[in-house]
């Protein structure tokens, strides 16, 4: 059978033959995006792929560090990774043992990922774009005017806020929330906690977007640093997953980004 001619996203050959029956996904997005498009041909993921619910297959360790061993010895006939979320080192390995790995870029806006995904689903798998994915793009397409400024913060200890060209700053871009650090020159930056309370101080941020991963945020964990400061709780997969939760994200987060608290 001849080969199909397939390119991922970072310029690098898919070498397939067909359609994948046996799929290793090392990115929890994109386990749920393939799952919920043509179910059953998922045979490995991530300890972090906890969509869609009730997956039942092995599982091979994190995106960062998978058990590489693990990948192979469950017979894939495609690997899905991501170029920010896995090592390179594991992708070229993989190649080496003649597993042929799709590599998806880090989507710096929604409309980068629905299109990589549109790419992935319709290419490498044959399939008619899935439902899902236009009433996402369709539920995306328009960005709001900003109405207030935000810090958002993934990590703490350290503190690790989101920076430029970043999904997840996107997302809230059209949402009407202005990211504090959308003109910083990292993707994420690691400002002191001092730093960040000064620009709420100053008046440059007025809201704390935290999700509640991958640091699970919460009530008792996150607004204390900045007493008075009004802060969300918000979802961290509607936030920075892309693919089907997209389609509930853009309710979802509307309505936490309306009603904001303020720690006492």
């Amino acid at each position: 059978m001849n080969r199909m001619h397939l390119i991922d996203d970072l310029g690098e050959e898919v070498p397939l033959r067909a359609a994948p029956e046996r799929v290793v996904s090392l990115v929890p997005c994109l386990t749920e995006a393939v799952e919920e498009s043509c179910g059953g041909i998922v045979v490995g993921a991530t300890d972090y792929c906890t969509h869609p619910a009730g997956l039942d297959v092995p599982r091979v360790g994190g995106s960062k560090y998978p058990k590489v061993d693990d990948v192979l010895e469950l017979h894939p006939d495609l690997v899905l990774a991501n170029s920010e979320e896995n090592r390179r080192e594991d992708v070229e390995r993989m190649r080496a043992d003649g597993i042929p790995v799709w590599v998806m870029a880090a989507p710096a806006t929604v409309p980068d990922a629905l299109g990589s995904l549109r790419r992935l689903l319709t290419q490498a798998f044959g399939l008619v774009e899935p439902e899902w994915l236009v009433e996402a793009e369709h539920a995306w397409a328009e960005t709001l005017p900003d109405r207030v400024s935000a810090v958002v913060p993934v990590w703490r200890k350290p503190w690790v806020v989101l920076g430029r060209d970043t999904f997840g700053g996107d997302v809230l871009h059209r949402l009407g929330v202005a990211n504090v650090y959308a003109g910083h020159a990292d993707r994420y930056p690691r400002p002191k906690r001092d730093e960040i309370a000064a620009r709420f101080d100053a008046g440059e941020a007025e809201l704390l977007v935290l999700p509640d991963e991958p640091w699970e945020f919460t009530e008792t964990d996150g607004p204390d640093a900045f007493p008075g400061v009004p802060y969300v709780l918000v979802s961290g997969r509607y936030l920075t997953w892309y693919g089907p939760s997209l389609v509930d994200a853009h309710r979802e987060l509307t309505a936490a980004l309306a009603a904001p608290r303020v720690p006492s």
